[in-house]
């Protein structure tokens, strides 16, 4: 098989700046109510999903389409549960040369993070994260590292804009903690799947470094990264306007 990882691995420290559910800074107000909609999943400030809802961005390399991301949900007796999804393939005169796959999913209680898992195949290298929160400490294991933190606590994921007011995550590619400035930039327009939005752009800094956008209703809109490379990696909305807000007043 061709390896050519100098050019093309991505810098996957930097993919998923800030990553999974917990209560967002924006109040939930669902548009039209229905039996399947989640009321005890997310807290009353919380985005609202309904039970099957997802979120879906075509990944983008240097302008030419190499994966996907999706992130679904799912309601639990004792929460809601969140599955992560994401894949690239890069190719070199239409030869697979590089592969990555990531898939987690987290399990969330009353607007905390209660447990999570992930597994990473970068190009055929494994590895593996579990966590889980017992009272205001969260406990995590990756590989032969094993620790415990403060709670709660925000994994590297992106679909909750509640993470724009932290200064650390949990990186569930590398298992440790790391430290992020989150600055919020001038709103732009984005294109959706229903057209074009106006989203506020947050600059991640620090231990990772990502640019994501929301739009006023705080739903994750666009995310744009470099590569270990230098290419640019780009997240297009395919299906990203699920549930909503009412900006808090």
């Amino acid at each position: 098989k061709l390896k050519c990882h100098s050019m093309v691995r991505v810098n996957v420290n930097a993919f998923f700046a800030v990553f999974f559910v917990v209560l967002t800074a924006f109040a939930a107000e669902r548009a039209a109510a229905s039996d399947d909609v989640m009321t005890g999943a997310l807290p009353p400030s919380g985005i609202r999903v309904a039970d099957g809802d997802q979120i879906l961005f075509d990944v983008y390399r240097e302008g030419s389409r190499v994966g996907f991301h999706r992130v679904g949900f799912k309601s639990a007796d004792d929460g809601l549960v969140v599955d992560t999804e994401f894949q690239i393939e890069i190719a070199f005169l239409g030869i697979p040369v590089y592969r990555y796959r990531y898939d987690s999913q987290a399990l969330w209680k009353n607007g905390a993070l209660d447990s999570i898992r992930a597994t990473v195949d970068d190009d055929g290298e494994i590895s593996e994260l579990h966590g889980r929160r017992v009272k205001k400490r969260f406990f995590v294991a990756a590989g032969a590292e094993n620790y415990e933190t403060s709670a709660p606590l925000f994994p590297t994921n992106h679909w909750n804009v509640a993470v724009v007011g932290q200064n650390r995550v949990l990186n569930t590619l590398t298992g440790r903690i790391n430290k992020v400035q989150i600055q919020p930039h001038d709103p732009e327009q984005i294109e959706t799947e229903a057209g074009s939005v106006l989203a506020t752009r947050y600059a991640y800094t620090g231990e990772l470094e990502t640019e994501v956008w929301y739009d006023d209703a705080g739903r994750w809109v666009k995310m744009r990264f470099k590569g270990r490379d230098g290419s640019t990696l780009e997240y297009k909305c395919r299906l990203c306007l699920i549930g909503g807000a009412d900006k808090a007043s």
